[in-house]
Formats: structure tokens, C-alpha cells, sequence
């Protein structure tokens, strides 16, 4: 054989860089590396992934479940291990010719050197991350320069929703821009263990899962539920410190008894199952593209109530009622308490959306596709970057 019939031969290679690393274990970003992975791996790609450990020692490679992985040991916490991570990794992926699949913009400005050794960068641009308050004007302007910089040394970039591929049109050329959402695995049957295990009646509570932060409008959406009795309680997911965080103890203060706050749940089978048994999902997140919790709701086949913006309304479409203010909220709440047959309506409509739009094989499908154009074509300046997805 010889070296063109060698290399022809060779699968495709992929590095995956910008999360911590598989299996999943931390947040949206990792369940995407992982599933898109696991899908690589099926269609016949070499799938390499960094994966961030915390400690020091050497760089260390290992297989998971046929999928490489280069593990990489960061002393340091936040945003500053975050950073040395994606440093060392860029680095060391920069060293290989292979497609590199970036998820985040957050350091691009190590992205740069991927761009001057001509190896391939597909970058997945996240929502419009650097207009969040919370992160203050300081990171907010590192964040601005940042996406700016992806834009322009991103081979193809990655938009989670229309609204996020028209904001990034006015910042790169549409030819290299793709809108690819986020994926769920569809949800049948689950235990009724966690639920009973955390004092919840399976059909009769509601959920509430994300960030304890004012953009995800927590605060209202308790309000609207606390405001008259409702006979089901309602289930609110993460780590909330009322005693140090002013919007925390708000939370807390205005939750009437039917309010339970069950704790910060990670193992993802618990969570499937606490959705799938819950009556309704309340979705209050007002920025962003599009949101993995609200994507999970629909692959339960959950009714939602979600706050009403361009993200939301694309994501749930006929699947959600929609709300702008406490008043509507607890208006939304009280009509689907009242109505089974409006729950089991919306129920299937969460169902049709998802699986419209929602599932992993559809997702990480776009993502082959649009990997495929730089991993087939070593030749950077003849790649085509025309645009591939939804």
C-alpha cells in the first residue's frame, strides 16, 4: 500500500477541546462532547477528547468506551484553571493536523495559534455569553474580545439557535456560520425511586432546574407558584445559600410550603427520572440560545411554562405557555393544574418538537457533516466552508 492509499484508508481524526472532559459530569458542553463523540466513534471517526483533572502531574492518555482521551491535571480553580487548561490544550492539539472541535469561545484568543499553523478549528460560539450582568464589566469586555476573536480565526462556527446564527452574521460571513442545536435522548420510562426518595409524589410536583441567578427569573416564577395553594409542590433544583446571597435568601423568603428545594442533582438518570415524573416544567431563563434543561423537558415529554422570548418560543414552540410577568406566570400555572387534557396536549406537542429537532442523532449528524469538510481536505486554502444545518 502506499502513502495515498494509507492515508486514504486512515479514519478521520477529531480533537475535541473546551470542556472538561467525558463522561459527561459538569454541564451542557460535556454532555454534547459526549454524545457527539459516541456518534463519531460509530461512524468510523478517531475521536480524541481533553479532559480537564484536578491536581498536577503529567498529561496522561486513556481510552473510554473506544473513545481517546488526553487528560490533563490543573492545579488551580474557576475561570483561571479553566484558562490554563485551554492553554495547554491548544498546545497540544495544535502539535496534530487534525479537525479540532472547540466548544466555547471563552479563551479564543489561544485559538490564534491554531489559526497560524493552519490546523482547523470548528468552533461551537455558545449564546451571547459576554452579555450576561452577572459576570461583571471586566470579564464582560475579556468575553466581547474573545467571541470577536473566534469569529475571525473559527474555521466554521457553531450558532444553538436562529437567534444566535443571525447575531453572529453581523460578526463573521454566513458562508461560515451553521445553526446546530443542542440534543436529548428521548425519555419513555423512568424509576419512581428518586422521586419518592426526595418526599415527591410521582405526576404530582412541579420542576424547576437551572442557575439560582436573577437572568433565569426564579424569583418570579416561585412568586407566581406561591401565590395561592396548588395541591402540588414544586421541586426547585441547585445550591441556594440564603444566608450569603441576597437573591438566594429572596428566593427562599418568598416560597410558600408546597415549595421544596431538593439540592444540586448531577447524576443524570435521577434527573431524567424527577423530570419525566413531574406535571409541568418552569422554564424562566430570558437570555441565551438554545437551553439544554428546556430541551431535556421536552424529551420527557414534559408541558412547560417558559418566559416568553425568540430562544424559548423556537425551542418549545407548541409544547409551552408562555409568560412576561408573576401575574402570567401564575396564570399559566393555574390553566394547566386545571386541565389534564391541556397538559397532555402540550405533553405531545414537547414530544413532536423534540423529536423534530432534539435528538442526539440529529444533532451530532450536523456536526459530522460540517467536521467532515476540513477532516477530508488537508489543503486549508481549498476547503469549502459552506454552511451546513438547520
Amino acid at each position: 500500500m502506499n502513502d495515498a492509499q494509507a492515508g486514504a484508508a486512515s479514519p478521520p481524526t477529531v480533537r475535541i477541546l473546551g470542556t472538561h472532559g467525558i463522561p459527561a459530569a459538569y454541564g451542557g458542553f460535556e454532555t454534547a462532547a459526549e454524545n457527539v463523540a459516541l456518534h463519531l466513534r460509530d461512524h468510523g471517526w478517531r475521536v480524541i477528547v481533553y479532559c480537564q483533572e484536578q491536581g498536577v502531574g503529567p498529561i496522561r492518555e486513556d481510552v473510554w468506551r473506544g473513545i481517546e482521551r488526553v487528560i490533563v491535571p490543573v492545579d488551580r480553580d474557576g475561570w483561571l484553571g479553566t484558562s490554563t487548561f485551554d492553554w495547554i490544550t491548544v498546545r497540544h492539539a495544535a502539535q496534530h493536523r487534525d479537525v479540532c472541535l472547540t466548544f466555547g469561545y471563552n479563551t479564543a484568543i489561544f485559538n490564534v495559534l491554531q489559526r497560524v499553523l493552519g490546523v482547523p478549528n470548528v468552533i461551537n460560539m455558545d449564546g451571547i455569553e459576554w452579555s450576561r450582568a452577572r459576570w461583571g464589566k471586566l470579564r464582560q469586555a475579556i468575553l466581547y474580545a474573545n467571541e470577536r476573536i473566534a469569529c475571525t480565526v473559527g474555521d466554521h462556527l457553531i450558532a444553538d439557535h436562529p437567534c444566535i446564527n443571525e447575531y453572529l452574521e453581523r460578526k463573521a460571513p454566513a458562508r461560515k456560520i451553521s445553526t446546530i442545536t443542542y440534543g436529548a435522548h428521548a425519555v419513555r420510562e423512568a424509576s419512581y425511586q428518586p422521586v419518592l426518595a426526595r418526599g415527591l409524589t410521582p405526576g404530582n410536583y412541579l420542576t424547576l432546574i437551572c442557575r439560582p441567578i436573577p437572568e433565569n427569573s426564579i424569583l418570579e416564577l416561585v412568586q407566581a407558584f406561591s401565590a395561592k395553594t396548588r395541591g402540588h409542590q414544586l421541586a426547585i433544583f441547585g445550591n441556594y445559600a440564603p444566608d450569603a446571597d441576597p437573591y438566594h435568601r429572596a428566593v427562599v423568603e418568598a416560597a410558600s410550603d408546597e415549595v421544596r428545594f431538593v439540592g444540586a442533582i448531577y447524576e443524570p438518570t435521577e434527573v431524567a427520572a424527577l423530570r419525566f415524573h413531574s406535571a409541568i416544567y418552569l422554564h424562566g431563563h430570558t437570555v441565551g440560545g438554545t437551553n439544554p434543561s428546556l430541551v431535556e423537558a421536552l424529551a420527557v415529554g414534559n408541558p412547560v411554562v417558559a418566559h416568553d422570548n425568540p430562544y424559548n418560543r423556537w425551542v418549545a414552540g407548541a409544547g409551552a405557555l408562555y409568560f412576561d410577568d408573576v401575574e402570567s406566570a401564575s396564570s399559566c400555572i393555574t390553566e394547566l393544574l386545571d386541565s389534564a387534557d391541556l397538559r397532555a396536549s402540550l405533553s405531545a406537542a414537547s414530544r413532536a418538537r423534540h423529536a423534530d429537532e432534539f435528538t442526539w442523532e440529529h444533532v451530532a449528524g450536523q456536526y459530522e457533516a460540517v467536521l467532515r469538510q476540513f477532516a477530508t481536505c488537508p489543503d486549508r486554502s481549498s476547503m469549502t466552508k459552506a454552511g451546513v444545518g438547520t
